[in-house]
């Protein structure tokens, strides 16, 4: 006899808001900005990861040329559901961010970063995470509070951006909804 049990769509909403109820729900106040993000699955991933976390918005920063086709493919169409910005200047955005007291952390391997596990995320959060080749930018580094790393523990030395978003996102996240 199988001991697993698939659960149902009905299952999956019991507990879940009317879509009118999530569209009028607060948000957790955390913030992902893409530097210079360029593939569409990752971006759609990371529409996925907002939604999943329910978190206030993804920005995202550069020129871009986007394939709306992938990234609604890959955000499996939860872009609805998730408030998404596009800005020409991710050095711009952060400023702004800064200007109204969000604290931002950039997800970067580097001399001064330090384990994302090892940090106390405030309420009003960022998180910058950079372009799969070049990772973030030193004018969004210079803007950020703190670089953040994940540790390797393999051979490997770096992951996908998506996949690292969704490790300290929930990390982040979760720091966050614990707050008083």
């Amino acid at each position: 006899m199988d001991s697993k049990i698939q659960l149902t769509k009905e299952d999956l909403r019991k507990n879940k808001p009317t879509r009118d109820e999530y569209l009028t729900k607060p948000k957790i106040p955390l913030i992902v900005v893409l530097d210079n993000v360029t593939n569409s699955y990752n971006i759609g991933a990371f529409i996925r990861l907002a939604d999943a976390f329910a978190i206030e918005k993804v920005i995202v920063c550069g020129a871009l040329t986007i394939s709306d086709k992938k990234m609604k493919k890959a955000s499996r169409n939860e872009a609805k559901w998730v408030c998404v910005e596009y800005s020409d200047s991710t050095t711009a955005s952060l400023q702004t961010l800064l200007d109204e007291g969000h604290a931002i952390y950039s997800v970067e391997l580097c001399h001064e970063s330090v384990d994302y596990t090892k940090v106390t995320y405030p309420a009003k959060c960022v998180l910058v995470l950079g372009n799969e080749r070049k990772g973030v930018s030193e004018a969004a580094l210079k803007l950020s509070l703190q670089q953040i790393h994940i540790p390797m523990f393999g051979m490997g030395n770096s992951l996908n951006v998506s996949t690292a978003g969704a490790i300290v996102l929930a990390e982040c996240a979760n720091q966050i909804r614990k707050l008083p």
